[in-house]
């Protein structure tokens, strides 16, 4: 019977919630930037190097990869000329060839596309040469213009996991924007999963370490869904709404996966069920979910994990570092 009850009122929210933004369609309804980078017609149409280009979309990282490292330094500086849009965004690509190509979009950006509500990705830290890598995965009403709170998470991680962990802000998906159905369902999370799996097999390609991924709030939708297509050390999950899955062992990941939920987060009064592909299940905090939770009590509110001298941040320094385990 309390299962029925809680089954009940996750339904009647979601219902309450998507009802009243019907008028909000044309932001939380909107379609999520996929498909191939700005440019890549004239990059698929350029033959000068006696060859095809690798097709951004069809081409996988490590064939990316492989591709660049049988071109001369002329050539590969050719392409960041001629083709920064596509370079920019190309997983697989060199690290420093991406950071060149995105060099007008600011420091270390390693993906920018402005189109929508943009996309980005940025680095804290020497990610070339670091001895470990960590991925920042935001939750909702996260994209281009919003993206400075992710690249102060990821500073703060950085500073405090030390200098040889580098840290990405991973603003790489299409985000629910405001409360409606986009945050009650899991299609934008499926693009998104889709998106973060294959930026971390062009990290894989370029010999860059296995990531720890850090993801918050909607974030751990993406990341639950994702979790068998990634090669990640450890998946951290903070003020999460579920991850669609029931436990650890349905994420189908070999990866270490751990679990905080502060006592003052509004996503405890969220009920943790799926119910016709409304809400997104079991809470990762549960014991039943069997995830190591990590201690949170000092955490003021659901933006807070990342907050310098809390003891999250602490125990997430310590997983980046691969201290923890």
């Amino acid at each position: 019977m309390r299962r029925c009850r809680k089954t009940l009122s996750t339904a009647a929210l979601t219902a309450l919630l998507v009802g009243s933004t019907a008028g909000w369609a044309s932001a939380s309804g909107a379609g999520a930037l996929n498909g191939p980078p700005p440019g890549t017609a004239a990059w698929l149409a350029d033959d000068s190097l006696g060859r095809a280009l690798p097709d951004p979309t069809t081409t996988t990282p490590s064939a990316v990869a492989a591709f660049f490292a049988d071109l001369t330094d002329a050539q590969q500086q050719r392409l960041v000329e001629d083709h920064p849009t596509v370079v920019g965004n190309l997983d697989g690509a060199p690290v420093h060839l991406r950071y060149e190509a995105n060099a007008t979009a600011g420091d270390q950006v390693l993906a920018y596309d402005p189109r929508g509500r943009g996309l980005i990705a940025r680095v804290a830290g020497d990610l070339e040469n670091a001895a470990h890598v960590s991925v920042i995965v935001p939750g909702s009403d996260i994209d281009l213009p919003t993206s400075d709170r992710t690249a102060r998470w990821a500073a703060d991680l950085q500073e405090a996991a030390g200098d040889d962990t580098a840290v990405i802000a991973w603003v790489g998906y299409t985000t629910p924007s405001g409360i409606g159905a986009d945050l009650a369902t899991g299609r934008l999370a499926g693009t998104g999963a889709e998106r973060l799996a294959r930026f971390t097999d062009g990290l894989d390609a370029t010999g860059l370490p296995d990531p720890a991924l850090f993801c918050h709030s909607y974030g751990s939708v993406v990341c639950g869904l994702a979790a068998d297509g990634t090669d990640a050390s450890d998946i951290v999950v903070m003020g999460s709404p579920g991850m669609r899955a029931d436990d650890v062992t349905a994420l189908g990941t070999g990866a270490r996966v751990w679990a905080a939920k502060s006592p003052h987060d509004w996503i405890d009064r969220v009920p943790n069920v799926e119910f016709l592909g409304l809400g997104h299940g079991q809470d990762p905090t549960s014991p039943d979910f069997g995830a190591t939770v990590l201690p949170a009590g000092d955490v003021p509110a659901h933006d807070a994990y990342f907050t310098p001298g809390t003891s999250t941040l602490t125990a997430f320094a310590a997983i980046a570092d691969g201290g923890l385990s």
